[in-house]
């Protein structure tokens, strides 16, 4: 039996490395399948979750050197496929799978990465009709993004070239696949709005697999279609492929032919259809002209244009008419004030202190202070007093007051 001095005590940190290392060498790399829970997207960039099934729960942890790259969301209950390394989490003691690479089961990662997108976007009004500008009739500049070696470009000018050689193909050369070619696609959209110098923008490339048209499925290059003032028409891969550009985009064609053939009408067209115009326009003229003719003779016909001072002179009688109308009637209003007039100046006559003393009446006054004396007892003895008659006045003295009432 061992003393205590040959025990091999271990401190709770040496244990739990020592764990560690037996599980790391034991167990590798391995691959795990399960669902997703208890999701956590820290602030470092780190992503934490778990991985279980019906019995049991796995710890993992994607740190964000790994998830950079990482195309599509990972939720709470997503079945997913992890590979990486067991390990344990020396501070709390926890084994944990270190993920080094996860895929949805299922559907592909690149398909649940569209679909996440496409939603959010969507939700964000991004595919309305309402944001969509209309595409010019006939361009005189249009601007192209693609690679300049690829087929897309090499339809597009050919498309430009039988069709009308005098429209201007401007392109802006970008890479189409790969990590570089959607910061590629972005600085090439917004260089030619800042340029101004296209009347509309082609974003194209030819067909090819999930992950070579992928760039159109960036979440940067939609949003840089979104907000471009000018319109862009997404001719991306084959019939069949459908991107987030083209969602996004005024107008999606089914190849960069058809965008071409699309904005880039038929000179020979244009031609018959001017003629056609011409012809029209020349039928309507000549047939407004032979009308105004018609309506010429019409009008010469017409009494008035035939005798012309007959009307003049009809206008005159008219004048003449109208002038005895109106003497005779401005008499009779005139003698009919007159009448008026006399009999308001009979009534301001019959009222005039003037005719009252016409009549044998007079008026008395002081002739201290003017005032006129209505009652006797207004005077007293030896007061002087001026009477006004019809004719003249007289100044006497009050030597007597009778008839006074007490």
């Amino acid at each position: 039996m061992k003393t205590a001095e040959e025990k091999r005590i271990y401190t709770v940190s040496e244990l739990t490395r020592n764990i560690r290392m037996i599980l790391e060498d034991s167990l590798g790399t391995v691959w795990v399948e399960g669902e997703v829970s208890n999701f956590t997207s820290h602030q470092s960039g780190h992503m934490y979750f778990s991985v279980r099934d019906e019995d049991s729960v796995l710890s993992s942890v994607l740190f964000r050197r790994v998830n950079y790259g990482l195309r599509f969301k990972i939720e709470n209950g997503m079945h997913v496929l992890c590979f990486g390394k067991i390990s344990v989490y020396d501070k709390r003691g926890q084994y944990q799978l270190i993920v080094e690479k996860i895929e949805p089961r299922g559907a592909g990662a690149l398909q649940i990465a569209f679909e996440q997108l496409k939603e959010k976007l969507r939700k964000e009004g991004l595919f309305d009709e309402s944001r969509k500008k209309p595409i010019p009739a006939l361009p005189q500049r249009v601007g192209v993004v693609t690679s300049p070696t690829g087929a897309a470009i090499k339809d597009i000018l050919n498309v430009a070239k039988r069709r009308f050689s005098n429209i201007e193909i401007i392109v802006n050369p970008t890479r189409v696949q790969g990590e570089m070619a959607k910061e590629e696609i972005v600085r090439a959209l917004d260089l030619f709005n800042v340029l101004g110098n296209v009347d509309l923008i082609i974003l194209s490339r030819g067909g090819g697999s999930t992950e070579d048209l992928w760039p159109f499925n960036e979440e940067i290059v939609a949003r840089a279609i979104s907000r471009s003032r000018i319109p862009v028409i997404s001719a991306v891969g084959h019939q069949v492929d459908y991107t987030i550009s083209d969602f996004v985009s005024d107008f999606r064609a089914p190849t960069p032919s058809a965008a071409a053939e699309l904005v880039i009408p038929k000179k020979e067209d244009l031609i018959s259809a001017l003629d056609g115009f011409s012809e029209r326009m020349g039928n309507v003229l000549l047939s407004k002209i032979n009308f105004m003719k018609e309506s010429l003779e019409a009008l010469k016909k017409r009494y008035v244009f035939r005798e012309p001072f007959n009307i003049v002179t009809q206008r005159e009688q008219e004048i003449d008419d109208l002038a005895r109308e109106l003497t005779s009637k401005s008499a009779v209003l005139v003698k009919f004030k007159e009448e008026a007039l006399n009999t308001f100046a009979a009534k301001l006559e019959a009222l005039s202190p003037l005719g009252i003393l016409g009549r044998g009446y007079s008026i008395t006054k002081s002739e201290k202070n003017g005032k006129v004396i209505k009652n006797a007892e207004n005077l007293k003895k030896n007061d002087y007093i001026r009477t006004k008659f019809a004719k003249g006045e007289i100044i006497s003295m009050v030597e007597e007051i009778k008839n006074l009432k007490k």
